[in-house]
């Protein structure tokens, strides 16, 4: 009796314990957001021996970056290679420097384009699968990397760095979000405030990094540095809130290029579904009320955005056909979804959406001769991979919605963050959070290539300090 007394008084005890907060906890790193970037840092840090806590405010790890379908953009890797692709990080950062409207910080672009490659290979020892090589709007060679037959990007790049954090004892902490960053009296990185389902606590760190992603699903924010976004809707995960940009301003921080925020061009308007730029890439094209072509669909997603803008309603129609459709099992889910409407013959889809036949038929026609002769002389899209002209076809509604932002936090080569004395120690920054390296237009793939160069950047430069 007097045992089992013991049992039940120690069971109750315990649980009295739980029921508070933790007064105070200890780490060399703490990483503030479980998404892409954040994992790759934690993965990073992990390897140079220190102890790392991840802190996520989510119930799962990953943040936009599960979002992500089309792939990461890299140049010069061993995926090209087996397929026959010459590229190099050189024209990657000509691409990108003229897609940013040459407004990116040269230096960033640098290291993006260079570690790229290096990074597709760290992902694949990791055990990533990066093989089908493809093209997104503004690239001007295939360089977009992604798991075998087109399957969505994120959530297995995702599932691949959780499992190696895991893999390396890193303390992974969800439904944990830190609210406030804490400096020591000499202005250095010394904690930070996290509330949980218990109340809060407090853990003290010798270095400190931001990954928590842009400000994308906060509409009070994006409309404060663009009020034309009034009412625009979003593709962005509800974690992209733009805390750590809060926080980390209320530090000193600098910003840089709050006002350049992204629309993706194709988003179902009814589901806000993100059709991946990777169905543009495959072939498809786009027509309006019409049922004619206005665009060059593999411009840059600003480009495409104000087009469809500029047509009647607002929105357009993505059109493909079915050896689009086998090419991409992305295409799939949006089946599953009900947004793909379907027919067997141009007539009888023209007729479901409403617009003229006449015109669509002459639209994929004259689309499918310029297929044929290698050159789209009516706008210019240099990428013709295939004629649109295996039954049954598709289309999907589609329409501009905010996806990414391309402001933040200054940053330099380092991760540092930076304010106005300079760089703030042991704070570091990776991802959507921080600014300058997309200029005022992201490239389609360059998101991934971003998160997990820097991310990588961020941990090794924590750990080292």
């Amino acid at each position: 009796m007097k045992c089992r007394w013991s049992f039940l008084a120690a069971a109750l005890l315990l649980t009295v314990l739980l029921s508070f907060p933790v007064a105070a906890d200890s780490a060399d790193v703490i990483i503030v957001g479980a998404g892409g970037a954040g994992l790759a840092a934690a993965i990073e840090a992990a390897d140079q021996g220190v102890s790392v806590v991840v802190l996520e405010k989510m119930p799962m790890a990953g943040g936009n970056t599960l979002y992500a379908t089309g792939g990461m953009n890299a140049a010069g890797t061993s995926s090209q290679e087996t397929l026959g692709i010459e590229d190099s990080p050189a024209v990657h950062y000509k691409d990108t420097m003229q897609g940013g409207h040459d407004l990116n910080v040269p230096e960033l672009v640098e290291i993006m384009t260079e570690q790229a490659p290096v990074a597709v290979e760290w992902l694949k020892g990791l055990g990533a699968d990066l093989a089908d090589v493809g093209r997104l709007g503004g690239s001007s060679v295939n360089r977009t990397h992604r798991p075998t037959g087109g399957q969505p990007v994120g959530p297995h790049l995702v599932q691949v760095m959780f499992e190696a954090a895991q893999t390396r004892g890193v303390d992974v902490r969800l439904e944990n979000e830190v609210i406030e960053i804490l400096l020591d009296d000499n202005g250095a990185a010394h904690g930070v405030v996290v509330e949980n389902r218990e109340g809060t606590y407090t853990i003290t760190a010798k270095a400190i990094v931001v990954t928590t992603g842009g400000f994308g699903a906060n509409p009070t924010m994006f409309v404060e540095y663009d009020p034309e976004l009034e009412g625009f809707g979003t593709t962005n995960a509800p974690s992209a809130t733009g805390d750590g940009i809060t926080m980390l301003t209320a530090l000193g921080a600098d910003l840089i290029h709050m006002d350049q925020i992204q629309t993706h061009p194709t988003v179902h308007p009814g589901r806000s579904t993100m059709i991946t730029e990777a169905v543009r890439g495959n072939g498809a094209i786009m027509v309006n009320r019409d049922g004619a072509r206005f665009v060059n669909e593999m411009g840059t997603r600003d480009v495409v955005s104000g087009a469809i803008l500029d047509q009647d309603g607002q929105s357009a129609y993505l059109f493909f056909d079915d050896a689009v459709r086998g090419s991409l099992a992305a295409v799939e889910n949006y089946r599953r979804q009900g947004i793909v409407t379907e027919a067997d013959t141009l007539e009888e889809l023209a007729n479901a959406l409403g617009v003229d036949a006449a015109a669509l038929t002459g639209a994929v026609e004259e689309y499918n001769a310029a297929v044929a002769a290698g050159s789209d002389d009516a706008f210019g899209r240099s990428d013709l991979p295939r004629s649109l002209d295996e039954a049954p076809f598709y289309a999907i509604e589609i329409g501009p919605a905010v996806h990414h932002t391309m402001g933040g936090v200054v940053i330099n080569e380092r991760t540092e963050v930076q304010s106005a004395n300079g760089s703030i120690p042991g704070l570091f920054a990776a991802g959507e959070v921080t600014g300058g390296i997309h200029g005022g237009n992201r490239l389609g793939g360059n998101a991934l290539a971003d998160i997990i160069v820097f991310g990588r950047i961020a941990g090794q430069q924590a750990a080292q300090y």
